[in-house]
């Protein structure tokens, strides 16, 4: 099984923290869309031998293309590749442009899971992180789009400055009762030449406080597990059967190719991205060349990838993977590494469900938060 990632790198305007790439000029979307056609077909030798389980449109904001445009490259996936009779393919999508009849028509399409945007339903955090929608818009979304789809998640933002404990408490409690199945939620982080790195730096919004954002997130775990949610990704809960299908690939190492300018690929032994900037991108697509850049990944950088992506998760670092696919020297090597985090409390053995797997290396509740600077150090270097 594997994936496929389309990236729609435009948006109506930048939120304050992010850094990924984007336009907020829609010039260019035309040409955009038929070089996302294009590179499907250019990449399909890729994928020849394996069968698509989820497509995922991601950005950037997906839902600024109209249902036509959509069907134009599903078609496109559908044409050139071989694809699963019941896909997950995912649109993420902000409230302001799920209005009117939009949800219903999306509902016709073959897409059948929505990653909706909200970040907060209050109208201060919206404003604060320069979001295009309110928080009225995101109440009516959700009401309209648990009507007509069953697999819907959201992404809420927490560790936000003086944001109270019973302020977060209130955003988890709103995303409950519109009955939600599955949520994304991220800390607030500052991003490098990001509008709100520059806002810090001159005083202009409150630095960011880890304290906080670590009582929000125990708030999280604590509030969706009552609320019957998993918590099978740091950063991701979700119902039973609920679970992001193209997440889960990426966390388990699955294949996956990534369409459209900045689009990152996997392939096991290789990781390439194609170049952040639409007009190159567009230009390097027309004369039939991918502009990407490849990196092949030794047996080191695939072994340190295994260990941050599987502490992540509730599946844990198998063992006995780690000794089958990379040897004896690592696996003592992470016995020897994570001697200490036992001790501590943040890590700890236990028996796999897989009994190919015997036993796992996973964080402990106390562990969580911390993870990827305990991945970080369990990591195999020169």
């Amino acid at each position: 099984m594997a994936g496929i990632y389309i990236h729609i790198p435009f948006c109506k305007q930048a939120c304050f923290y992010c850094d990924f790439h984007f336009s907020t000029s829609l010039k260019k979307k035309d040409d955009l869309v038929l070089a996302l056609v294009k590179e499907l077909v250019l990449r399909k030798e890729e994928l020849k031998n394996q069968t698509i389980n989820t497509i995922y449109f991601g950005g950037g904001t997906p839902s600024l293309l109209t249902n036509k445009e959509l069907d134009v490259i599903l078609d496109a996936v559908y044409k050139n590749y071989t694809v699963t009779t019941n896909p997950e393919i995912t649109l993420e999508a902000n409230p302001d442009d799920l209005s009117g009849g939009r949800v219903a028509d999306l509902s016709k399409s073959p897409i059948n899971r929505l990653s909706i945007g909200i970040q907060s339903f209050f109208e201060d955090d919206l404003k604060s992180m320069n979001r295009a929608h309110s928080s009225k818009e995101a109440k009516k979304c959700l009401l309209e789009a648990t009507r007509y789809f069953d697999n819907i998640t959201i992404d809420l933002i927490y560790g936000i400055p003086n944001m109270s404990i019973e302020k977060w408490n209130e955003n988890l409690q709103i995303a409950f009762g519109f009955g939600i199945n599955h949520i994304s939620s991220y800390a607030l982080t500052v991003e490098p030449k990001t509008a709100l790195d520059a806002f810090i730096e001159t005083g202009k919004y409150p630095p960011l406080d880890e304290a906080l954002a670590l009582q929000h997130f125990n708030h999280l775990v604590k509030a969706t597990k009552a609320q019957g949610f998993i918590h099978y990704e740091i950063s991701n809960f979700g119902k039973s059967n609920y679970f992001s299908k193209h997440n889960t690939s990426y966390w388990q190492g699955k294949h996956y190719i990534g369409i459209g300018p900045s689009a990152h690929s996997f392939n096991k032994t290789q990781r390439s991205w194609n170049v952040a900037n639409n007009a190159q991108y567009i230009k390097a697509i027309k004369n039939n060349s991918l502009p990407n850049t490849i990196e092949n990944l030794s047996i080191q950088d695939q072994y340190n990838e295994y260990v941050m992506t599987g502490l992540r998760t509730i599946w844990g670092v198998s063992l006995n993977k780690i000794k089958t696919d990379f040897g004896d020297s690592y696996l003592q090597y992470l016995k020897k590494a994570s001697e200490k985090f036992i001790k501590e409390g943040v890590l700890l053995y236990d028996k796999s469900n897989d009994e190919a797997s015997l036993f796992i290396l996973k964080t402990t509740e106390k562990g969580k938060f911390l993870v990827d600077g305990i991945a970080s150090e369990l990591f195999f270097l020169d």
